[in-house]
């Protein structure tokens, strides 16, 4: 096996050039859109469907790239929690946060900030960004396949090498 060290930084390194070309594409299809508000309205997205992550035939039911998930079913998230997961002043939150509610692509329900499923920007609906996640997603596991990280288990076993180096 590799040294744990190495693996830790290879993942780290190609996770991020994930994570980049990621953004990069979401900025690209959503040239209209101020940073922030694309990084809030993700987040809110990816708050909205925990619960159908979570579950598995839930996560079945809402897998096809034709099938959006109803506004009733989503998890709201609030200000606050937006607010510490960004790292991000409440206030900026907040009053971002209005500005994409007046544009009818948040809704506030009593479970808190919802991504609408008719908004007119298809945030969270979009074939073309989903489309391009999977060619990225694809590159991702290429390269850390070609770096000889198969799976999970190669990761499990840099983890417990890294803790019992620190535990001495």
């Amino acid at each position: 096996m590799r040294n744990a060290s190495d693996v830790i930084r290879t993942v780290s390194r190609h996770t991020l050039a994930y994570m980049l070309f990621s953004i990069s594409e979401m900025f690209r299809n959503y040239e209209e859109f101020d940073p922030m508000d694309l990084l809030i309205v993700h987040a809110i997205l990816n708050a909205n469907v925990i619960n159908v992550m979570n579950d598995p035939a839930l996560d079945e039911k809402f897998s096809s790239i034709h099938t959006v998930e109803p506004d009733a079913i989503k998890q709201g998230v609030s200000r606050a929690a937006l607010s510490r997961f960004l790292s991000l002043p409440l206030e900026t939150v907040r009053r971002r946060v209005a500005g994409l509610k007046r544009r009818k692509i948040l809704a506030e329900t009593k479970a808190g900030l919802i991504v609408t499923e008719q908004n007119a920007f298809r945030f969270g609906n979009n074939h073309e960004l989903q489309k391009t996640n999977m060619l990225l997603l694809t590159k991702l596991l290429r390269d850390l396949k070609r770096a000889g990280i198969s799976g999970p288990d190669d990761l499990s076993a840099a983890k417990f090498a890294v803790a019992a180096k620190e535990a001495k």
